[in-house]
């Protein structure tokens, strides 16, 4: 979730040099429940690869690609090795990692991981709830990079 609402609020501030990855302490697979909280949202989602771990491909709006999601590990190929920010989304994960090599700042948003509910009755508003709350943060977290870059590039005048 927080890849995708990272990428959408880039896109919706303006800032083009934003790239969003993913990646957690084991790979797995996106959670069926993760994938319709983010259709619930308005977002598409298309399967693009059957199996153990899928790949999606989801779009906002009239098919602006957002990325490719599926579980893999922070290390995996495909992230970068250096020069980025690692954002910590669970506790589990805040504390499994407590550093990552090559990011330039590692910062904690610890969310109460939504699967704690799965086969409840309140499972699909936990999700819904915890996917809001990711783009909210990630909204305010991009308003804050276009700030920055703002008041870097009036510096250089």
């Amino acid at each position: 979730m927080a890849q995708i609402w990272a990428q959408t609020a880039s896109i919706y501030y303006g800032v083009d040099s934003v790239l969003t990855f993913s990646g957690g302490t084991e790979a797995t697979k996106v959670h069926p429940n993760t994938i319709a909280a983010l259709k619930r949202c308005g977002f598409s989602v298309e399967t693009s690869q059957v199996g153990e771990n899928p790949n999606y491909f989801v779009y906002a709006g009239d098919k602006v690609p957002l990325g490719i999601i599926y579980s893999k590990k922070y290390t995996n190929h495909i992230n970068p090795k250096s020069n980025f920010l690692a954002a910590m989304v669970c506790s589990e994960a805040d504390k499994s990692c407590p550093s990552v090599d090559g990011a330039e700042l590692r910062v904690a948003l610890t969310y109460d991981d939504p699967k704690y509910y799965d086969n409840t009755p309140s499972q699909d508003q936990k999700y819904d709830e915890r996917c809001r709350q990711i783009a909210r943060e990630m909204l305010f977290m991009m308003d804050y990079v276009k700030q920055k870059l703002i008041l870097k590039l009036e510096s250089k005048r």
